[in-house]
């Protein structure tokens, strides 16, 4: 195929409704990029001989050396079908789960996927896991189910066999889609029901209940894969070919005589070929007939397979004659059959043209966009699309048009930024020469040497005469002056030399993105809004005429930018573009000052900012760096930025001790990351840490049986242990620790005494805690607002709906005597205000609780509303670094069940001193918090935690000047500090007095493994703590799927040993799962003589909950 020019590129991008933008998502290693190589070698970008070796858009060292996709790249071709012309901007994307926030950023670009299944390995946990990206983000994928051959050479499947198993694969995908869509059409349907009951009371009359869920009225046969629906294509990418069963349907049309549309309906599915009537039956499996599949396609591609491995000349001779193909000498002289192979199959069966026609007829163009896709991306947080302006409303028409129009608004989405070498930048490349530039080069180059010729006979004549001192004066002179005019020049070209290296040597940033309304024009100014942009606020400065070159007023979370250099994105080449129309993929330059990782561009002011990506990987695993020389920190501090900027799932922390720490999906994101951070953006070295481990601290209910399952209190102590006891009842002056863990404090000026109760929270309740962190921050903000007076916009129904669902599965939850009117008395949740552990009031003469949002605010005074943000303040410190190691606290609850101010500080916070100290405090707390707390909390962002914490509210009662000063006088300093730092102890010492449990981080990791390697899986799975839930054989193949979790303490360098010890039969994936209880007690001594028998006087056998406790304290010193 030629080549298609950067031209031609340009004229398709205006004809909107052939452009598909599409990405190919798979697991890892099921030939994703191979059947890339295979499209781009369509267009004539790479040999056909080299597609699936030469992994055209793996451009990274390290991707080719470890052989999978890091970061998604995109393309454009070019595909002809018929008289219709399509450009097809196609984006590869990662299978390995610790880069699937670069699917994230490819998914949103795109209208449709193609979804790669491996024949053999059929559905794995990655292939679900972009099913449910694809259906989150609403675009139709197709399916191609690869690697066919393995069945035929590695399996040896009969045709028959082959058959069954791929129904197999089909019917477990479309058990994955079905399981997403039932989930929809129920969720729809309680909305539904939700609405009908808020409208309408209940009428009298027997009630009949609907018990039909909805799924039997809904049309869901688009949503299904079917060959027959012309939406799977069978292939082998690395052998190069590929096929729909329409393309078997024409061609058997003509043969046998039956129409295609018959052929189309019958050739997947339970029919058979009657010969003798030459007619299509229905039953095969029942009257023992082949299926029409395996008898008119895979008998063809299984006998073409067997001749080409077994070198039957005669066989393979009269099937290229009977398919009309010429295969050249080369090919078919080949030593290695695979070669002769591909050369058949790729001219008989062309994969690019099985997979783009199907692109082409299923998946939609950027004009068939969906309205709920549009409503969905327009609607950030808890808003519906309903509540938005009407002018931001009428945004949705540009969209749904897609239109290219002068007065069309831009409107662009930017999901991430990545580095490329300036040297690849179009503008930086050396440009072949013209004719006429050849010809004027070459006269300059005979111009030059003839002076030069000219030169050097000039000195010989100098040189003859004979030495006088006049002229060796001036000779001398002038051989000086040439000296420092030569030094000058040198000094010139060096000078020039290292700014030309420095400029090389530079990464420049591209913005990844799309189009979705108007024309982008290189040089045009447009706004740049934030994800916490909100057009209801600015649109009452601004109007929505306003243009980015205007001078306009400051608006919170908006600016301007000029997009300096517009980009056609062809995998490692890129093309300068001067403007580019809606429903395209591009890259924007000059944006890097702009745009951190991703941003919503346009040229309204109404537009909202869309809906932030959804990423299914969480950060887990950290690292401190630092430069191996110290004077190298400045290049560190600017390389740990561009590599934020650069990685869209990476997080870089600094932490209060002015450490730098790194925030990785997983071990291979990590070791990525690091190799960046030294070859491209900070160019030093650098020195890693050991990976820093997170844990949460929590407590349980005290055991009813000792370490030798012996019922407690009924043995006989052993005296030399009774040390342990005596140094739990060591307690500092002042504070009355009760029997059943009443911790009772007062401030150290005597004024307040606080009553604080530890308890652990059911592990349902700290579910859906965790489950629900970002509708708990809305109800924060909420709160804050209502607080202070402010008119926020309304709050929609839905949002209202889920807060009161919220509340009652908390009330479900929270139930018995102990919990009475506990949900109620939720005076805030913590760590952040929207973690989860709880703080409950319970004592008399306070009300205010979480629940203010729902209406039930009560203005109160009372002497303690002036300094209940310290209480408040105590706890969120308290919750936020555990008294073990210094990690967040998780599953507790802390009842406040005394709260007494004497009488003589019975004096309200002064007016701004004691306010702004508490905030202070709490402001600080939200940095702390920023730097130390674990991946999974840090999706709160500081500026959320400095809105909400400033909810202190004045007092309405006057209070005369001269009491405010002796508060203020007092020597312990104010007395809002002294009560969160009472607070905060109170709470840690109640936490001492019950039984504490560390809980640790969890991968769910999935191994495929053959039956010989399996008794080596699970010794390096028992030998790292790790826990086997489920193991189960793959139908039709000797492979053991096994399901286990493992602690990511002890993920580090597993997947290299079970490789090492399973010679490379098995591999794992990591997927960061929960947290979960270390059931053994870290502080855990022998105290009774059973445990002192077994365990010994020293009990040295080791205690894991111990041996984490110990690193985490020793990793902490040494930071």
């Amino acid at each position: 195929m030629v080549l298609t020019s950067v031209g031609k590129m340009i004229g398709l991008q205006k004809k909107t409704s052939g452009i598909r933008n599409i990405c190919i998502l798979a697991h890892v290693d099921h030939g994703k990029t191979t059947l890339a190589d295979c499209l781009i070698s369509s267009n004539g970008i790479i040999s056909s001989r080299l597609a699936g070796k030469l992994r055209y858009l793996d451009s990274r060292e390290d991707e080719q050396i470890r052989g999978i996709t890091m970061k998604s790249s995109a393309i454009s071709l070019h595909f002809v079908k018929g008289d219709e012309e399509y450009l097809i901007n196609l984006i590869d994307s990662p299978g390995h789960v610790d880069f699937s926030s670069e699917v994230s950023t490819a998914v949103r670009l795109c209208d449709g996927c193609i979804i790669v299944v491996d024949a053999v390995e059929g559905v794995c946990p990655q292939t679900q896991a972009v099913l449910r990206q694809a259906w989150l983000e609403n675009i139709r994928p197709v399916l191609v189910i690869n690697k066919i051959d393995r069945l035929i050479v590695e399996l040896k499947l009969t045709p028959q066999e082959a058959y069954s198993h791929l129904k197999n694969i089909l019917e477990q995908i479309n058990a994955v889609t079905g399981a997403l869509f039932t989930s929809k059409v129920l969720e729809e349907r309680a909305e539904k029901e939700t609405e009908s009951e808020n409208v309408s009371d209940t009428a009298p009359g027997d009630q009949i209940y609907d018990w039909s869920a909805g799924l039997e009225d809904t049309d869901d046969s688009h949503l299904y894969f079917s060959p027959d629906h012309g939406n799977v294509v069978f292939a082998s990418a690395i052998d190069g070919w590929g096929f729909g069963i329409e393309h078997f349907a024409k061609l058997y049309s003509q043969k046998i005589g039956i129409k295609p549309a018959v052929l189309l309906k019958t050739l997947w599915g339970d029919y058979y070929l009657n010969t003798k009537a030459k007619k299509i039956m229905k039953g095969d499996q029942s009257k023992g007939k082949k299926p029409l599949f395996v008898q008119l396609v895979l008998d063809n591609i299984w006998s073409l397979y067997e001749a080409v491995m077994k070198r039957d000349k005669e066989k393979i001779e009269k099937i290229v004659t009977s398919l009309g193909l010429k295969i050249g000498a080369r090919e078919s002289r080949h030593a290695d059959p695979k070669v002769h192979l591909n050369a058949i199959c790729s001219q008989w069966l062309p994969i690019s043209d099985a997979v783009l026609s199907m692109v082409c007829n299923k998946l939609p163009s950027p004009l068939d966009i969906t309205a709920e896709r549009v409503e969905k991306l327009m609607c950030v947080g808890a808003r519906t699309f309903d509540s938005l302006p009407p002018e931001t409303q009428e945004l949705k028409s540009a969209f749904m048009k897609c239109s290219s129009e002068g007065t069309a608004p831009v409107i662009v989405f930017v999901s991430k930024m990545f580095a490329v070498d300036a040297k690849a930048l179009p503008h930086n490349k050396p440009r072949p020469l013209t004719q006429e530039e050849i010809a004027h080069r070459r006269e300059l180059a005979k111009r030059r040497h003839a002076e030069k010729l000219a030169a050097s006979q000039g000195k010989e004549l100098l040189e003859k005469p004979p030495n006088e001192n006049p002229p060796e004066i001036t000779g001398n002179t002038g051989d000086t002056k040439g000296e420092e005019r030569q030094l000058t020049d040198q000094a010139e070209s060096v000078t020039s030399k290292a700014v030309k290296q420095e400029a090389d040597s530079k990464e420049s940033f591209i913005a990844f993105a799309r189009v979705f309304s108007g024309v982008v024009r290189k040089g045009q100014k447009v706004f740049v809004l934030g994800p916490k942009y909100d057009p209801a606020e600015s649109l009452h400065k601004l109007s929505s005429q306003s243009s980015a070159t205007d001078d306009l007023p400051l608006v919170p979370h908006m600016t301007a930018c000029t997009l300096e250099n517009l980009y056609l994105l062809m995998g490692r080449e890129l093309e300068d573009l001067e403007e580019v129309p809606a429903g395209n993929v591009l890259g924007i330059g000059g944006l890097q000052d702009s745009v951190l990782k991703s941003a919503t561009l346009s040229t309204s002011p109404a537009c909202p900012p869309f809906t932030p990506l959804n990423f299914e990987a969480t950060p887990i695993v950290r690292v401190a760096v630092e430069p191996k020389h110290p004077g190298d920190m400045p290049q560190l501090v600017k390389g740990m930025k561009l590599l934020n900027q650069a990685d869209p799932c990476v997080q870089v922390l600094i932490q209060e001790t002015g450490e730098h720490v790194l925030v990785t999906a997983g071990e291979v994101h990590l070791q990525r990351c690091l190799d960046d951070l030294k070859e491209r953006f900070a160019k030093v070295q650098i020195s890693v840490s050991a990976p820093i481990i997170p844990f949460r601290e929590t407590i349980t209910r005290p055991p009813k049986v000792d370490m030798v399952n012996e019922e407690i209190g009924k043995q006989q102590k052993v005296a030399v242990i009774h040390q342990t006891k005596e140094d739990q009842n060591k307690t500092p002056e002042g504070i009355q620790v009760d029997s059943d863990g009443l911790v009772t404090m007062s401030t150290p000026n005597k004024q307040a005494t606080l009553s604080v109760r530890a308890m652990p929270l059911p592990e349902e309740v700290t579910r859906l805690l965790e489950e629900n962190s970002d509708l708990i921050r809305t109800m924060e903000q909420l709160n804050t607002s209502l607080n202070e007076d402010k008119k926020k916009h309304e709050i929609n129904q839905k949002t209202m709906d889920r807060i009161k669902e919220f509340k009652q599965k908390l009330e479900q939850h929270l139930q018995g005597r102990k919990w009475r009117n506990a949900v109620d008395q939720i005076w805030s949740f913590g760590p952040r205000k929207c973690g989860p552990n709880i703080l409950l009031y319970n004592f008399e003469g306070y009300k205010r609780s979480v629940w203010q949002c729902l209406g039930n605010a009560v203005k109160e005074v009372s002497k303690y509303r002036d300094f209940d943000n310290s209480i408040v303040s105590g706890f969120q410190l308290a919750t936020l670094s555990g008294p073990m190691c210094e990690e967040p606290l998780m599953g507790v609850c802390f009842a406040v069940e005394k709260w007494e101010i004497n009488k003589v500080g019975e004096i309200p916070s002064t007016n701004s001193q004691d306010s702004e100290e508490c905030d202070a405090i709490e402001r600080n707390q939200n940095e702390d918090t920023t730097l130390t707390s674990s991946c999974t909390d840090e999706v709160c962002s500081v500026n959320e935690h400095q809105d909400s914490s400033q909810s202190v509210t004045e007092s309405p009662e006057k209070i005369s000047k001269h009491k405010g000063e002796a508060l203020l006088a007092d020597c312990y300093g104010p007395f809002s500090g002294q009560l969160i730092a009472t607070m905060k102890e109170a709470c840690r010492y109640a936490l001492q007095a019950k039984p504490q449990r560390l809980m640790a981080a969890m991968y769910t990791c999935e191994i495929m493994a053959t039956a010989e390697v399996l008794g080596r899986v699970y010794a390096v799975l028992s030998k790292r703590e790790g826990r086997v839930l489920q193991e189960e054989m793959k139908e039709g193949t000797d492979v053991f799927i096994i399901k286990a979790v493992l602690p990511v303490a002890e993920s580090f360098g597993f997947a290299d040993e079970i490789r090492k010890r399973t010679s490379g039969l098995a591999s794992p994936q990591l997927v960061f799962s929960h947290w979960e209880i270390i059931s053994s007690d870290p502080f855990w001594v022998p105290t009774t003589e059973e445990e002192y028998l077994h365990f010994g006087e020293k009990a040295d056998s080791e205690n894991q909950a111990r041996k984490y406790m110990n690193a985490c304290q020793t990793s902490a010193i040494y930071r």
